[in-house]
């Protein structure tokens, strides 16, 4: 797949000598959705107004559609669309005002069926006469997604698009970005809500200090580095492990009533069978088995903990 974005050993280091961002290198494909995850001051949001052109670069490259976005800014600006984390919106102008206005500031034609496309997608269009100052925050939220498609990106950055957004806006907003990636939309976002990494990015990339610290396929990241536990409740106590499973990642927990084993995701269920045949092989009764998986967020708390000792 070819890819939208190039970022080639991007670094960026401001007067006060803080250096924000790393020798950083990122290829990101056309249609894809990927969630850039990392703690308060990571780099994220820097990274983000850098490829939008809203921050100088100290060293490195980035180019969007083959277009680089400091000789040519115009170009590169016209094909992204930003959704920054602040409510920035003209309190006394109405939704379709607003709207339209950003199309017009992007040089295009009036489109009223694409404008209203877009504001029934975000279910604004009842709200489209309404003042910006009479919407709720959500709501504004969603403005701010209605403008940044008003000009047909070809990029969207959403930086922290559901901040602030009640859980049902909030699912109702991932709808909206799966069907810009039907659409053929590349989607950057940049979360605090692991679960929205997990609900609808193909590809997770981790950023701490600066540096990115992994990118890789949601579904591949979890498999490599999820951990599963298996809890083996037991018809009584005992004080010590069968000899046959000492040394071998398992545990009792519950007073010694349970057993609990903990191994990598990609093992085979062979390997817990033998663990089965083990207790039955003692004569000990199992009366009930549960399972947990590592969840995105478990992964990326352990990355980040991993690269600041």
């Amino acid at each position: 797949m070819a890819s939208i974005i190039d970022i080639q050993h991007l670094t960026k280091k401001y007067a006060d000598g803080h250096l924000a961002l790393d020798n950083i290198s990122v290829r990101i494909d056309e249609g894809e959705i990927i969630a850039l995850l990392g703690p308060n001051g990571a780099g994220k949001t820097t990274l983000i107004s850098i490829i939008c052109g809203l921050t100088v670069i100290s060293g490195g490259s980035v180019q969007v559609d083959g277009c680089d976005v400091v000789s040519e800014y115009r170009r590169t600006r016209s094909i992204i669309g930003l959704v920054p984390q602040e409510l920035m919106l003209e309190p006394f102008e109405t939704v379709l005002g607003t709207v339209k206005l950003s199309r017009g500031l992007f040089g295009l034609k009036a489109d009223p069926a694409y404008v209203e496309k877009i504001l029934r997608q975000l279910s604004l269009w009842t709200k489209r006469n309404n003042q910006i100052r009479e919407l709720s925050g959500g709501m504004k939220r969603r403005v701010l997604i209605a403008k940044a498609l008003s000009h047909e990106p070809k990029v969207l950055f959403l930086d922290e698009p559901t901040a602030g957004v009640d859980v049902d806006m909030r699912r109702e907003t991932w709808k909206v970005i799966k069907s810009l990636k039907q659409r053929g939309v590349t989607i950057v976002l940049t979360t605090h809500y692991i679960e929205e990494a997990e609900e609808i990015a193909d590809r997770i990339a981790v950023i701490n200090n600066g540096k990115i610290l992994l990118i890789e396929e949601k579904y591949e990241l979890m498999k490599r580095l999820g951990k599963k536990q298996l809890w083996i409740d037991i018809d009584r106590a005992i004080t010590e492990l069968p000899i046959k499973l000492r040394g071998s990642g398992i545990e009792l927990e519950n007073h010694g009533t349970r057993v609990v084993y903990k191994y990598d995701a990609a093992k085979t269920q062979g390997d817990v069978s033998s663990v089965l045949a083990v207790l039955r092989e003692e004569g000990i009764a199992i009366l009930d088995l549960q399972t947990y998986q590592s969840s995105l967020e478990d992964i990326f708390v352990g990355l980040v903990n991993e690269e600041t000792m």
